[in-house]
């Protein structure tokens, strides 16, 4: 399915330019639409996703909760919600924080995003897709910037540009 899917190809102020087969985009790393959930529970842990060692790039790193890539004509909130429940089996309230544009090598592929950041906090564990994911965890806060600090190669290229600006934001 990776070969098939198409993505969103924006400017850099997110206005819609076309579509682009997925791999195709990445290879050439055009700027295309992409969003990330963070969620965060009552004792101030945010909740990790080890990314699935089969994923196309970044397979076994540790990243935010889940991000993907918005199926073009569909609403980019109900698209945060689908792909959390089919990723990681949660279902809870999210809402847009920030978005920004990052860009950073992957391997052979390049990530080039207008990124939607979207939090939530939700309480529990999930039920994680194996096709998407390996693990998960929570993890304090402050736990988690030390971590990153000491072992950066643990997690993926876009959580690294981002997390503190969620932390931020929390």
């Amino acid at each position: 399915m990776v070969g098939k899917t198409e993505i969103i190809l924006v400017d850099r102020k997110d206005e819609v330019m076309g579509k682009g087969e997925k791999m195709w985009v990445h290879k050439k790393g055009k700027l295309h639409r992409a969003f990330s959930i963070f969620l965060f529970n009552s004792k101030g842990e945010m909740l990790l996703q080890q990314r699935a060692k089969s994923k196309y790039h970044s397979g076994g790193l540790w990243t935010n909760a889940c991000c993907s890539h918005p199926r073009s004509g569909q609403k980019l909130e109900e698209e945060t919600k689908r792909r959390l429940k089919e990723e990681m089996g949660i279902k809870c309230p999210l809402k847009e924080a920030f978005s920004f544009i990052y860009k950073a090598k992957v391997g052979d592929l390049i990530e080039y995003e207008f990124d939607h950041v979207f939090m939530g906090r939700y309480e529990g564990k999930p039920k994680i897709n194996k096709k998407e994911a390996d693990d998960w965890k929570w993890i304090k806060t402050e736990d988690l910037k030390k971590d990153v600090k000491k072992h950066p190669r643990k997690y993926t290229a876009w959580f690294k540009k981002i997390f503190k600006k969620v932390l931020d934001k929390s």
